[in-house]
C-alpha cells in the first residue's frame, strides 16, 4: 500500500509540475506578446559591446569596404607589392631550428586590456623573427562579425589581446604584421587574414600556414585539432570556438582554449619544416628537378595573404538570402516541386526587411528571423500580430534541438520590437516595398527614431537610394529622381548581368568523404554526402564542413598521389583576383575544342573549369579569342564558315550559272542570319536603301533570285544546330515542327540546309549526285598547290588547297554522304590521283577532314564548332592523346598570362595530367575501342 501511495504522489507532483510549466510557458508568452505591443526597441535597455567603438572600418552600410591607401600599392591590397616579392623570390626557407619552446603549457599568459599594455607588446614584437597568431570571432550578435579575441605567442610569452577593450588602438600592431622579414605562423589563416582586414587595417606579409604545410605534406587531416594531438598530445575542446567571445571576464576554460591555440603554433610549425625538408630530400632523385617541398608551403601561404576582404553588396537587399531558400525548397529539403509567385513575393519581402533590420541593430540575420520562419510565414500569412508572434514560435521551436538556432529567443527582440512591421510585410502585397522598407528606416533612424544611433548604422539612412521596380524582378538605379549618367548606366547593365548570370549559389561545397581507415578520398557536393548517408553508407563525422566516412572499404583510392588538386577544399572566389561576391564558372579550354576530346581526357576533369568574376572572365575571354585565331593561323583552319549557298531552289532554276556570273555567289552564315532577322522584323519601316542593301544580301544566298517571306523564314535557320533550332522556335512560340523548311526532304539535310562554297575545284554534277545539292563553282586555279599540300600531309601542319592568292572561301562541311564517297585511302600511294579528286580531298580536309571521324552533325556552323572539331581530329590523328595534352598546356598557359590568377587552388598546373585508376569507369584500358578509335589508331600507325 505504501509503495502504491507513493507512485500516486509522484504521479500528482509530476502531473502538477507538468501543468505549472505549460502555464508560465503560456505566461511568458502572454508576458512577451504584451512587450511586443509596445514597440520599443531592446537596444535601449539592453546595450552591446560593440556599441563602445569609436570608430569602424566597415559598418553596415551598402557602400564598399575601404582599404589602407599605402604608397607605391598598385592594386586594392596596399602590401601587394610586398607580398608579391616574397612569392616570386621566396626566402630560402625557414628556420625553426634554433625555436627553444617549452611544449608544457603553463597557465600564466599575459592579459593586454590597456594601451600601456598595448605597447608593451608591441616593444616585445619588435625584437622577434617570427611569433604565432589566432583570433577569436562573434557573429550571432553582429551583421559582419568582429573580432573579439587576438592571441599572440613567442617563444617566451603568451598575450591575449581583448580586442573588445582595445578596438580603437590594435592599429599600433600593424607595422609587426606588415613586416616581411618578420615571420608570422597561422593555422587555417584564411579567415584570420580577411577579419585582420576589416577590423584594424592590419594586413599580414611573409607568413607561414601550418594548415598549407599539412596539404603540401598529405597529412591525412589537416586540423589544428589533430596536429595538437599528433605532436603535443594535446586534446582541446572545438565546440568553445562556438561561445560567446564577448563576455567579460572570459571563464578559465575559455581562457585555457585561446591559450592554447596559439602556444603550441610555432613547435608544430617548426615539426612541420623539419618534415618538409626531410621530404624533399628523399625527393630529390634529379637536383635540377629538385622540387622544394618548404618553399612550395611557403608559396601557398603567402598566396593566402594576397586576399582583399569585400563586403558582400547585393542587388538588393535579402536578394541572396531568399534565392538560397528558393534552391533548397526546390532541391528536397522543402519537398516541393514549384513556388507560388505569391509565396516568392513574401520571401522576397521578409528577406529584404530582415536584412535592413539586421543592418540596423547589427544582428546576424539568423538572430533576426530564421529561414525556417520565413518560410512558415510567407505560406500562412497570419492576418494579426499574435498569429505573427505563434507562427514564428512554432516554426523555430519544430527545429532540431542540436541546431545552433534553436536556442536563440524566438521570436527575437528585434521581431519583438517591431512585429507590427512583420506583419506589414505579410499582409500587404499591394504597397511597394521599397515605400516599406524607407518608412521602417525612418520609424528606427529617423529623427523621432526608435533604435539608437551607433558607429555601425548611422550611415544607413544616407546610403539607402536603392528603388526596386517589381516589373519582371528588373532592379534598376535611381538617384534624386534624375536620369543617371551613362557611367551610371554602365555600371547598371553590368549589375544585371552579374545578377543574371552569376552562380545563384556556392559551386564548392568542400563537403569530405573519408575511407573507413580515417583517409581523405575527395571533396565532393552536399548531395553526394547526403546518398552514402541516407543508404547507411557512411557515418557523419563532422558538421561544418559536413564530413562523412565511408563503413565499407571502399574499391579504389585516389590515383593521385602526388597532385592534391582534387583532395582538397577550395573557395567560392574569383581565382584571379578574389572576388567573392559574385563569379562565374570559365573553361580554360574552350568548349568548341574540349566537346570533341576523347572521353576519358574530359570526363572528370575539374582542373581546367576555375570561377572568374565578370571582369576577369571578360579579360580572359578576350585572351581565348585572340588565340583561337593564332590557332586558326598556326593550323590553316577558319574560325568560321565564310560562306554558304541555297542550291536546290536554285537548280531548278533555267540559267543558274549566269545568275551566278552576275552576282556574287554565297554569303556568310552570320551575315545572312542578322539581314534576314533586320527584314522580318523591322523590313517596312527602315530606309529603302537600308532595306535593299540587306535583301541582296539574302539574295545571295538564293543565287540572285527574288525572295519571299518564306525564304526570310528559312534563311534564320541556315547553320542552326537542331538545339538552336529549338532554341529559336520556342522563343518564337513556334513548335519544332512548324519551325522546320519544308522542302528538305530528309534528315541529314535538314541539319545543313546549304551548302559551303568553295574555293577549290569541285566538280558540281559529282556534288549534286553525292549530296543532292549543287556546289558552286569558282576559280580552278591552284591545282598544283592543292597537290604539292596533300602529298605534305605528314607534316605537324594540315594539309591546305591553295588557289593560288585568292582567298578561301570556306571549305566543304562532311555530310555522311560525301564522306562514304570521298574517303581519302589509308595508304599514303593511294591519295595521290587526278588533279581534281586530290583538290578535292585536300579542301575537304582542310574544312574538317575526310579522313578523321564523322563530325558531330549537331555542330552549329554559326560558331567554333567546326573549327574545333577540326583541330581536335588533327591533333588526334597526328599526335594522339599526347597532343591533346600539349594542346591543354596552351591554353592553361595562355590563361595564365592573360590573368596572372593569385588564388588558383593548391596543385592547380599548367602542365597537370591526370590519370585514371584502376578501377576507374573512365580508364581506357576498361573501354573497347569503338570503331572511329580504331580508324584513327589505323591511319596514325
Amino acid at each position: 500500500m505504501e509503495k502504491k501511495a507513493k507512485i500516486k504522489i509522484a504521479i500528482t507532483i509530476a502531473s502538477l509540475a507538468a501543468i505549472s510549466i505549460l502555464f508560465t510557458r503560456q505566461q511568458r508568452r502572454r508576458r512577451k506578446l504584451n512587450q511586443c505591443s509596445q514597440y520599443s526597441c531592446y537596444l535601449q535597455s539592453e546595450p552591446k559591446p560593440q556599441h563602445n567603438f569609436k570608430r569602424v572600418l566597415a559598418d553596415n552600410s551598402y557602400s564598399p569596404f575601404k582599404h589602407a591607401n599605402k604608397e607605391k600599392s598598385s592594386g586594392s591590397h596596399p602590401y601587394e607589392l610586398e607580398i608579391t616579392a616574397l612569392l616570386e623570390n621566396p626566402r630560402p626557407e625557414f628556420d625553426f631550428s634554433n625555436v627553444d619552446l617549452d611544449l608544457q603549457r603553463s597557465d600564466s599568459f599575459v592579459w593586454v586590456e590597456t594601451k600601456s599594455q598595448l605597447n608593451e607588446l608591441a616593444n616585445a614584437l619588435s625584437k622577434e623573427f617570427f611569433f604565432a597568431v589566432d583570433t577569436e570571432q562573434h557573429s550571432l550578435r553582429s551583421f559582419l562579425g568582429f573580432t573579439a579575441l587576438i592571441q599572440i605567442s613567442t617563444e617566451k610569452e603568451d598575450y591575449l589581446v581583448d580586442t573588445i577593450a582595445l578596438h580603437d588602438e590594435i592599429s599600433i600592431l600593424q607595422p609587426f604584421f606588415a613586416d616581411p622579414g618578420v615571420c608570422k605562423v597561422f593555422h587555417g589563416s584564411d579567415n584570420d587574414v580577411m577579419w585582420l582586414q576589416r577590423d584594424f587595417h592590419i594586413y599580414v606579409v611573409n607568413l607561414f600556414d601550418t594548415a598549407k604545410a599539412c596539404e603540401v605534406l598529405s597529412k591525412p587531416q589537416k586540423s589544428l585539432a589533430y596536429l595538437l594531438e599528433t605532436y603535443c598530445g594535446v586534446a582541446t575542446n572545438k565546440f568553445l570556438q562556438r561561445e560567446d567571445w564577448r563576455q567579460r571576464p572570459l571563464p578559465a576554460e575559455m581562457l585555457q582554449y585561446a591559450q592554447t591555440d596559439a602556444h603550441y603554433l610555432l613547435y608544430i610549425a617548426k615539426c612541420l619544416v623539419a618534415e618538409l625538408k626531410q621530404q624533399g630530400n628523399e625527393n630529390s632523385y634529379c637536383p635540377d628537378d629538385k622540387f622544394n617541398f618548404v618553399l612550395e608551403a611557403s608559396r601557398r601561404s603567402n598566396t593566402v595573404c594576397l586576399q582583399v576582404y569585400t563586403k558582400e553588396i547585393e542587388s538588393y537587399p535579402g536578394e541572396a538570402a531568399a534565392s538560397s531558400i528558393f534552391f533548397r525548397l526546390l532541391n528536397g529539403q522543402g519537398g516541393v516541386s514549384s513556388i507560388s509567385s505569391v509565396t516568392q513575393d513574401l520571401v522576397r519581402r521578409l528577406c529584404a526587411w530582415r536584412d535592413l533590420m539586421a543592418r540596423v541593430h547589427d544582428e546576424s540575420l539568423r538572430f533576426v528571423l530564421s529561414d525556417q520562419a520565413i518560410i512558415a510565414l510567407a505560406n500562412k500569412a497570419p492576418a494579426n500580430p499574435t498569429d505573427v508572434y505563434t507562427t514564428i514560435a512554432q516554426a523555430d521551436s519544430d527545429v532540431d534541438c542540436l541546431n545552433l538556432s534553436s536556442s536563440l529567443p524566438s521570436p527575437s527582440p528585434v521581431v519583438c520590437s517591431h512585429l507590427d512591421d512583420v506583419e506589414r510585410q505579410v499582409c500587404n502585397n499591394v504597397e511597394n516595398l521599397d515605400d516599406i522598407l524607407l518608412a521602417n528606416l525612418q520609424k528606427c533612424l529617423g529623427p523621432n527614431g526608435s533604435c539608437p544611433l551607433s558607429v555601425f548604422n548611422y550611415v544607413l539612412p544616407a546610403k539607402s537610394n536603392w528603388e526596386l521596380k517589381n516589373q519582371s524582378n528588373k532592379f534598376v538605379y535611381k538617384q534624386n529622381g534624375v536620369k543617371v549618367s551613362r557611367q551610371v548606366a554602365k555600371k547598371a547593365s553590368r549589375d544585371l548581368f552579374v545578377q543574371k548570370f552569376s552562380c545563384k549559389s556556392p559551386v564548392y561545397h568542400n563537403c569530405r568523404i573519408y575511407a573507413n581507415d580515417g583517409r581523405l578520398l575527395c571533396y565532393c557536393d552536399r548531395k553526394k554526402l547526403e546518398w552514402y548517408l541516407t543508404r547507411d553508407l557512411a557515418k557523419l563525422v563532422e558538421d561544418n564542413p559536413p564530413a562523412i566516412m565511408l563503413l565499407f572499404e571502399p574499391k579504389g583510392r585516389p590515383e593521385d598521389e602526388g597532385n592534391e588538386f582534387y583532395i582538397q577544399s577550395k573557395k567560392n572566389i574569383c581565382v584571379s583576383c578574389g572576388e567573392g561576391n559574385h563569379y562565374l564558372r570559365y573553361r580554360i579550354i574552350p568548349s568548341c575544342y574540349r566537346i570533341h576530346f576523347p572521353e576519358q581526357l574530359k570526363s572528370h576533369r575539374s582542373h581546367d573549369i576555375v570561377l572568374l568574376c565578370v571582369d576577369c572572365h571578360e579579360v580572359a575571354h578576350a585572351a581565348a579569342e585572340k588565340y583561337k585565331k593564332q590557332i586558326s593561323a598556326e593550323f590553316g583552319i577558319p574560325l568560321f564558315i565564310h560562306k554558304v549557298a541555297d542550291s536546290r531552289k536554285a537548280e531548278a532554276r533555267p540559267g543558274f550559272s549566269a545568275s551566278i556570273t552576275n552576282f556574287e555567289a554565297g554569303v556568310s552564315p552570320l551575315q545572312l542570319r542578322t539581314a534576314a532577322m533586320a527584314l522580318l522584323h523591322h523590313g517596312p519601316t527602315m530606309p529603302s536603301n537600308r532595306r535593299e542593301e540587306l535583301r541582296r544580301i539574302v539574295m545571295r544566298y538564293y543565287g540572285g533570285r527574288e525572295i519571299s517571306q518564306e525564304d526570310l523564314e528559312r534563311a534564320l535557320l541556315v547553320g542552326m544546330s537542331p538545339r538552336e533550332r529549338r532554341r529559336h522556335a520556342k522563343k518564337r512560340g513556334l513548335s519544332l515542327k512548324m519551325s522546320k523548311p519544308t522542302d528538305f526532304p530528309d534528315r541529314q539535310q535538314d541539319s545543313y540546309p546549304a551548302v559551303m562554297v568553295e574555293s577549290a575545284t569541285m566538280d558540281a554534277t559529282k556534288a549534286d549526285n553525292v549530296l543532292g545539292l549543287h556546289a558552286i563553282e569558282t576559280q580552278k586555279s591552284g591545282e598544283k598547290e592543292g597537290r604539292s599540300s596533300l602529298t605534305e600531309s605528314h607534316e605537324s601542319k594540315p594539309p591546305t588547297c591553295s588557289n593560288g592568292g585568292i582567298d578561301q572561301l570556306v571549305f566543304s562541311t562532311i555530310w555522311k554522304k560525301m564522306n562514304s564517297t570521298s574517303k581519302v585511302s589509308d595508304s599514303k600511294d593511294d591519295s595521290v590521283g587526278n588533279v581534281d579528286d586530290e583538290c578535292e580531298n585536300s579542301s575537304v580536309q582542310n574544312g574538317f577532314g575526310s579522313s578523321s571521324p564523322t563530325p558531330n552533325s549537331k555542330v552549329s556552323l554559326l560558331g567554333h564548332g567546326p573549327h574545333g572539331k577540326q583541330v581536335v581530329d588533327y591533333l588526334l590523328r597526328e599526335y594522339g592523346e599526347d597532343g591533346i595534352r600539349q594542346f591543354c598546356q596552351r591554353w592553361r598557359q595562355v590563361f595564365v598570362e592573360a590573368l596572372h590568377p593569385h588564388f588558383l587552388p593548391a596543385g592547380w598546373d599548367v602542365m597537370h595530367r591526370r590519370e585514371f585508376g584502376e578501377f576507374s569507369v573512365y580508364n581506357p584500358a576498361k573501354k573497347p575501342a569503338d570503331d572511329g578509335a580504331a580508324e584513327i589508331n589505323k591511319m596514325h600507325h
